[in-house]
C-alpha cells in the first residue's frame, strides 16, 4: 500500500492473512455468549512479536494512509464501505468515500492556505459539535501542516479566551451557537485574523464555511512534514494550574495509533465503528480519526444533542455496526434500559474507554447483548498504555496488559519498580528510549513537562497494582486516594460495590475531612427511580452496612449524600475534583 505506509504502519495484506486463520463469519456461541475471534492477530503474546513500527523521517497521515486508501479505492482493492457515514435524529445521511473525503478536504485546505493565509505549524482552533466539517478540518489541517486545537462545545468564554490567547492561533473554525462567545473575547486575542463560520446563514465579522470551500480548487499538493513535526494541541485539565497544552506530532497519533486500531479495535476496512466521543475529547482523534482510517474501516457518527440511550440503543439495532465504542457512563446508562427488543446481531466487538468499568455494568451488558466490554485505557499524553485484547482472558476489575507500544510499571515515588502486588504510580518507561507515541510536551510549559518524569519513567498520575499474570487493577488517580486513618482507599473499589445495590444507579466517592481521622470515604449516590420516596437515613445505613459486607469494612462510606445526578466531563468521565473541592472547601 505504499512504501512508506508499510514501513510505518505495516501491510495492510497481513489483514487477509489473518482472516485465513478466523473467517470473518465465524463465531462461537457458548451459553448466550458471542464469541468474536480476533481478526489482526492470533493472541496477545503474537500482538508483541508482531508490533514493530518504524518512523520515517517525513510522514503525514492525509497523504500516507489516507490517499493511499483513495488510490485502493479507483483501482477496486478496497471493500464498499464508505469512509465515513454520519447520521442525525431527522434520518438525515452522509457518506463520504476516501476519495470523496480527499476531494472536499484538499478544498479546504486550499481555503486555509489561500484565503486565510495560513502556514505550516500556524494553529486553528476548532470548536464544532459532531458534524461532518469536523472531520474535514481535520484532515484539511494535516494537509496544510496547520496545527489543529480541538475544543468542545461547551466551553465557556472565559476558556475560549485563555485557549486562544495561550495558543495563539490565527485561525478559529466554529458554529453559530460559539461565535458571539468568541466576538465577546477576539478583541483580546492579538493573534487571531481569521474567523470561519460553519452555518448556512452570514455573521459580520465572519467568513462563511460553505462559500469558501464551494468557491476553492480541489488540487491541492499535501506539505511535507517531519514525523516529529506538532500536528495537533489539545487542552487537558490538571488538578492545579490551567489547562495544560499537550502536543502530539505527526507520528506519534498518525502512526502510533495503529496499536489502537489494528489490535485493541482489532479493526479491518469491513468495519464500521461507531465511536461516542466528544469532539472536543482526545479519544475523538483516537477512535474516530486515526485507528479506524489506518486500518481502512468506517467511521460512523451519530449527531445527537445529547446522549440518549434509546437513540444509542436504536442506532446499534438499526445500522451495520460491527465496532462499538463509549465510555463507562453510558454503558451505565444503557444497562438501566429494557434492551430485551432490541437486536444486536450486526454487533460483534464492544470496547470502553476513559474511566474503570464497573463488573457489575459489564455483566449486565453481556446478559443483554452476548458480548464482553474489552476495557482500554490511556490518556491524552499517549496512545494505547494497556487493555484488555480479544482472546484475552477478561478479570472483573483489571483492565488488561500492557499494549505492546509502551514498557508499563508499577513505581514508587522515586521511579523504582515495584513487585507485583504492590500498589504504586503507573509508569511508561522512557529511558533509553522515549517511545515516539509519548506526547511531545507540554508546550510552552517545561517546568509542567519535567515533573511528569521520575527516574527512568513517564508518570501517568494514576495508581495501580500489577498482579502476578501482567493484569493492571486500576486504583485511583494519584489526587483521588483517600487515606483515612492510614488506610489508603481507592474510590473504584467503593464505587463497585455501591453500585451492586438495586438502590444505586450512580455513584461517586471521594475523601471528606474529619477530624479524628484526618479524611474519611464520602459517597455521593444517584438512587434509582424506585428507591427515591424511601426513606433516606434508613437507605443510608443500608449502603453502608451493604459496603462492609462486599468490601473490606474499613473502607465503607461514613458519609452518605443523595443527589439527582453527578457533575461530569463532555465525555461522560465523573467530575470526582468538583465534588473533593466541594467537601473541603476549596473555589
Amino acid at each position: 500500500v505504499g512504501a512508506i505506509i508499510m514501513r510505518a504502519i505495516g501491510k495492510v495484506s497481513f489483514q487477509l492473512k489473518a482472516l485465513r486463520i478466523f473467517p470473518s463469519n465465524f463465531k462461537c456461541q457458548i451459553r448466550g455468549h458471542r464469541v468474536s475471534p480476533p481478526q489482526n492477530f492470533t493472541g496477545y503474546e503474537s500482538i508483541k512479536q508482531q508490533y514493530s513500527p518504524q518512523i520515517p523521517e517525513y510522514f503525514n497521515f492525509a497523504e500516507d494512509v489516507l490517499d493511499v486508501w483513495a488510490e485502493k479505492e479507483k483501482k477496486g482493492e478496497k471493500g464498499s464501505n464508505p469512509a465515513f457515514w454520519w447520521v442525525n435524529d431527522r434520518k438525515q445521511e452522509v457518506r463520504w468515500s476516501f476519495e470523496e473525503l480527499g476531494f472536499h478536504s484538499r478544498r479546504l485546505a486550499n481555503v486555509l492556505s489561500g484565503a486565510c493565509g495560513l502556514n505550516q505549524q500556524d494553529r486553528v482552533f476548532l470548536v464544532l459539535p459532531r458534524v461532518p466539517e469536523w472531520w474535514l478540518v481535520n484532515v484539511a489541517c494535516l494537509r496544510t501542516g496547520t496545527v489543529l486545537l480541538p475544543g468542545t462545545s461547551q466551553l465557556t468564554a472565559r476558556d475560549i479566551l485563555h485557549r486562544l490567547q495561550t495558543s495563539g492561533a490565527r485561525c478559529v473554525i466554529t458554529d453559530e451557537s460559539l461565535a458571539p462567545l468568541l466576538d465577546a473575547v477576539a478583541s483580546q486575542c492579538s493573534s487571531l485574523q481569521h474567523k470561519i463560520l460553519v452555518s448556512p446563514t452570514k455573521r459580520e465579522g465572519w467568513k462563511n464555511f460553505g462559500d469558501l470551500v464551494r468557491n476553492a480548487s480541489s488540487d491541492h499538493e499535501c506539505v511535507k512534514t517531519r514525523s516529529d513535526d506538532p500536528m495537533t494541541i489539545f487542552f487537558t485539565s490538571g488538578t492545579t494550574g490551567s489547562p495544560k497544552m499537550t502536543q502530539h506530532s505527526h507520528s506519534s497519533y498518525g502512526i502510533g495509533l495503529t496499536v489502537n486500531g489494528r489490535y485493541w479495535l482489532d479493526l479491518t476496512e469491513r468495519d464500521v465503528l461507531w465511536n461516542t466521543s466528544d469532539t472536543g475529547w482526545a479519544k475523538s482523534a483516537w477512535s474516530s480519526v486515526y485507528a479506524p482510517w489506518i486500518q481502512g474501516a468506517c467511521v460512523f457518527i451519530h449527531h445527537m444533542p445529547r446522549f440518549d440511550s434509546h437513540t444509542v440503543l436504536e442506532t446499534l439495532s438499526s445500522y451495520p455496526i460491527s465496532t462499538f465504542c463509549t465510555a463507562p457512563t453510558a454503558y451505565r446508562m444503557l444497562v438501566q434500559e429494557d434492551m430485551s427488543s432490541y437486536n444486536f446481531s450486526n454487533l460483534q466487538h464492544c470496547l470502553c474507554a476513559g474511566e474503570p468499568i464497573n463488573p457489575e455494568v459489564m455483566e449486565k451488558w453481556r446478559s443483554a447483548t452476548g458480548l464482553d466490554i474489552y476495557e482500554g485505557y490511556g490518556q491524552t499524553e499517549t496512545v494505547l498504555i494497556a487493555g484488555t485484547f480479544k482472546g484475552m482472558k477478561i478479570k472483573a476489575g483489571a483492565f488488561g496488559k500492557a499494549s505492546p507500544e509502551y514498557d508499563v510499571q508499577v513505581v514508587d515515588e522515586a521511579g523504582n519498580v515495584l513487585p507485583r502486588g504492590v500498589e504504586g504510580n503507573l509508569g511508561i518507561r522512557v529511558k533509553p528510549h522515549k517511545p515516539f507515541s509519548l506526547f511531545t510536551e507540554y508546550t510552552g510549559d517545561p517546568d509542567r513537562t519535567a515533573e511528569c518524569y521520575v527516574g527512568d519513567f513517564y508518570l501517568t498520575g494514576d495508581r495501580a497494582v500489577m498482579d502476578e499474570d501482567d493484569y493492571l487493577w486500576f486504583v485511583g488517580r494519584a489526587d483521588d486516594v483517600i487515606l483515612s486513618a492510614g488506610y489508603r482507599i481507592g474510590p473504584f473499589e467503593v464505587e463497585n460495590a455501591l453500585i451492586e445495590h438495586q438502590a444505586v444507579a450512580e455513584s461517586a466517592v471521594v475523601s471528606s475531612p474529619d477530624p479524628i481521622r484526618g479524611e474519611v470515604v464520602k459517597a455521593f449516590v444517584v438512587l434509582t427511580a424506585e428507591y427515591k420516596s424511601q426513606d433516606q437515613d434508613q437507605l443510608k445505613k443500608e449502603l453502608q452496612m451493604y459496603v462492609k459486607k462486599v468490601t473490606a469494612p474499613y473502607k465503607y462510606p461514613r458519609k452518605v449524600e443523595f443527589v439527582e445526578q453527578l457533575p461530569k466531563t463532555v465525555s461522560g468521565k465523573i467530575r470526582r475534583v468538583e465534588l473533593r473541592n466541594k467537601e473541603w472547601g476549596r473555589s
